[in-house]
């Protein structure tokens, strides 16, 4: 069989990283706002704060009311964005962070399942505040290797995000797909951390056809990360765009913010997913037209 697969834009989700929506929302409300803003998913975060980190304890009624709200709204909560490794960094050097790291993990992936979320993305630092070394990288590499047991056991996948420092572009994501070696273990790209890290998005995502699990998009510029309206940064939409449907990518996208604090927030994220789906058509058509 000498076929490519060739990419479906219809059939691509998109969905909406959890802090883009107002912070004080009910489950129900934040659900249902997904939906009204034109997304299709909902990105849950359990970032670096006590009250994200907390709902790793979530109780089971706790957990069974959040699946029944994803039922009635017909939104589902389909990935989990898990930073508070930044925290508990999974490289550090304090055999107790470590530890606190792995339950976090544990608890991730236990959390995951329960709510029936498809996707953990695991960040690419191996010790984010701290000094990255030859045994924070080990320290790291082993850690992350007990976590895809557990997420390879129950099924969930694990996406390692190049993030902005350490491993920071998806050629360094690559040599820990290729460690792993499993369908379990994939690739989070993100367009805007490769802007931040000063490399070409296009060549980068060459290197990881076939291998990512889910898309972030975001703009930046070089020295900024957060807080750029999309297509008043640097990475070059639909390029990339075009350069993912040539290489048959068929996977969840997800439009990320920060703008939880901000009092026009919705209308702030109703104007992104305009942008983002406008540059999305362009690039997939620009391919399927035959230009490069």
């Amino acid at each position: 069989m000498k076929k490519t697969w060739i990419s479906t834009l219809d059939s691509i989700p998109v969905g909406l990283y959890e802090k883009a929506l107002p912070k004080n929302l009910t489950w129900e409300e934040r659900l249902i706002l997904t939906r009204q803003t034109g997304f299709d998913f909902l990105e849950i975060s359990i970032d670096d704060t006590d009250e994200r980190i907390t709902r790793l304890d979530w109780t089971k009624k706790v957990k069974q009311d959040i699946k029944n709200t994803m039922e009635r709204t017909g939104v589902k909560i389909q990935s989990l964005s898990l930073s508070a490794h930044r925290r508990y960094p999974l490289g550090s050097k304090s055999a107790e962070t470590r530890s606190n790291a792995l339950d976090a993990f544990k608890k991730a992936v236990d959390l995951a399942v329960e709510l029936g979320i498809r996707t953990i993305l695991i960040g690419g630092a191996d010790n984010y505040y701290g000094e990255s070394d030859q045994e924070s990288q080990d320290w790291f590499l082993t850690n992350l290797g007990k976590g895809f047991e557990w997420a390879s056991g129950a099924g969930v996948m694990l996406a390692l995000e190049n993030w902005d420092i350490q491993i920071d572009t998806l050629s360094k994501a690559m040599e820990y797909v290729r460690y792993f070696n499993s369908p379990w273990f994939q690739v989070y790209a993100d367009f805007g951390n490769l802007i931040f890290a000063g490399v070409d998005v296009v060549s980068q995502l060459e290197e990881v056809k076939g291998h990512i699990a889910a898309l972030h998009i975001k703009d930046t510029l070089p020295g900024q990360l957060r807080y750029v309206t999309p297509g008043e940064g640097e990475v070059p939409f639909v390029d990339a765009f075009t350069k993912l449907a040539q290489i048959g990518f068929q996977a969840p996208v997800v439009l990320e913010l920060w703008t939880e604090e901000f009092p026009d927030a919705v209308e702030i994220v109703e104007e992104a997913g305009k942008f983002i789906r406008a540059r999305m058509k362009d690039g997939w058509s620009r391919f399927q037209a035959g230009q490069p």
